[in-house]
């Protein structure tokens, strides 16, 4: 990565590369996408509503093993309201969807060639990580809260996580793009997502708490179709509603520098035996 690239990198904590994939390369991920959710076969019980919302977060997700255990599966996870209250779908579930996550890289042949393609690995080898691991996938339709990616992924040193998010759409402002606040991966981690101890059943909580975010402080981010924005896991980012009639999907992955590094076991998302966390160059 160019000099100049790197130091704004630093400064911002973030970073657009714009055109980093080609259309093509975003009309294979989001067909296979759109296999995924035709073949989808999500039991009652297990219809998780996502949200970053601390209060929600806590009453679903937070407390469902589906969410528990999905870092090396490919599960789903879908808005508020789009079930009534037997768990059958209010809406068409192709629309219903939140995110799909959290091993996409792991399990399906598109998002793993995506996540360990050669420019891939070249940008982070740019970057200066030596042993970069994925820990996590997602492929996103909707809304996100504001928050910092370390709040759910903690490492010691902190600074160790870094998000790679790619537009396989457009992503404008009125279809909900990314909006930053520059410099704010520099003031630490408000909050913590923490995990339950095994002996107490599933479920999580919150240490410390999140800030009330000056909306005046962040900057919107347009992304054209195939750009990739680099995001430090400390750096405090959202998405706005989309107000739009066009969809706005992307597909993001989070690396983990493993060289020096300690994942916290309190983290929500952990290794398996099946699957440890993959290294990315290959």
């Amino acid at each position: 990565m160019a000099f100049l690239l790197l130091l704004q990198f630093q400064e911002d904590g973030f970073l657009l590369l714009e055109g980093f994939f080609t259309a093509d390369e975003c009309v294979v991920m989001q067909q296979r996408i759109g296999e995924i959710v035709a073949e989808m076969d999500v039991p009652l019980h297990c219809r998780t509503e996502f949200s970053t919302q601390e209060d929600e977060q806590l009453q679903t997700q937070g407390n469902t093993d589906y969410f528990l255990s999905s870092g090396d599966k490919i599960r789903f996870f879908f808005e508020k309201g789009v079930f009534d209250e037997k768990g059958n779908f209010l809406v068409p579930p192709e629309k219903s969807i939140n995110k799909i996550g959290h091993a996409l890289h792991a399990h399906d042949p598109v998002f793993r060639s995506i996540t360990h393609s050669p420019k891939v690995q070249a940008l982070v080898r740019s970057l200066g990580l030596q042993i970069p691991v994925v820990v996590q996938s997602m492929y996103i339709f909707k809304v996100i809260s504001p928050h910092q990616d370390a709040t759910f992924l903690y490492t010691e040193p902190l600074g160790r996580v870094l998000g790679l998010w790619i537009a396989t759409e457009d992503a404008m402002l009125e279809n909900g793009c990314l909006w930053f606040i520059p410099g704010s991966h520099t003031s630490g981690v408000s909050r913590r997502m923490i995990r339950a101890p095994s002996d107490s059943g599933p479920g999580t909580s919150f240490l410390g708490s999140e800030p009330a975010w000056d909306n005046n402080l962040f900057v919107p981010l347009p992304v054209r179709r195939g750009g990739l924005v680099l995001i430090h896991g400390e750096v405090v980012h959202k998405s706005e509603q989309n107000l739009s009639d066009h969809s706005r999907q992307a597909y993001t992955f989070h690396l983990m520098e493993a060289a020096g590094t300690v994942w916290s076991p309190g983290n929500w998302l952990q290794p398996t035996t099946e699957l440890p966390f993959p290294p990315l160059y290959i």
